[in-house]
């Protein structure tokens, strides 16, 4: 039994933000959690990192695009979305991989929030010293 699936799937994760990322070709639709883009992101910096796969492969209107994202803040959730939308539009089309890598939106940004250590009020900030 074949099932004709016509989505292709890419997972983006950006800080503590996690996307699921779905395309299909179409019109140029961008749903984010079920709302328009410019609705769920409403600062033009986020759109714009959300958009950059788009762009840079010149397919801004040849497909859908629907996106679950969870966890983090907007700035973490729209470069997760870039990351599952960069690996999803490489794996329906390897013609974008080299526009795509040498744009830079391929590699995963590893950089995390630190974690609080015993002993400290925060990551690295110490209680003050009192000599008295």
């Amino acid at each position: 039994m074949t099932v004709n699936n016509p989505y292709t799937w890419g997972l983006g994760r950006r800080k503590s933000s996690v996307a699921r990322v779905r395309i299909k070709p179409g019109t140029g639709a961008f749903l984010v959690n079920g709302k328009v883009m410019e609705d769920f992101f409403p600062c033009i910096e986020d759109r714009a990192r959300a958009k950059a796969p788009l762009i840079s492969a010149e397919s801004e209107t040849t497909y859908d695009v629907f996106c679950n994202v969870g966890g983090g803040g907007r700035s973490g959730q729209s470069g997760a979305v870039m990351l599952g939308l960069a690996r999803a539009l490489k794996t329906q089309n390897p013609a974008v991989f080299e526009p795509l890598r040498e744009a830079g939106l391929l590699t995963r940004d590893s950089r995390m929030k630190e974690r609080k250590k015993p002993g400290r009020r925060g990551a690295r900030r110490g209680f003050q010293f009192s000599k008295r």
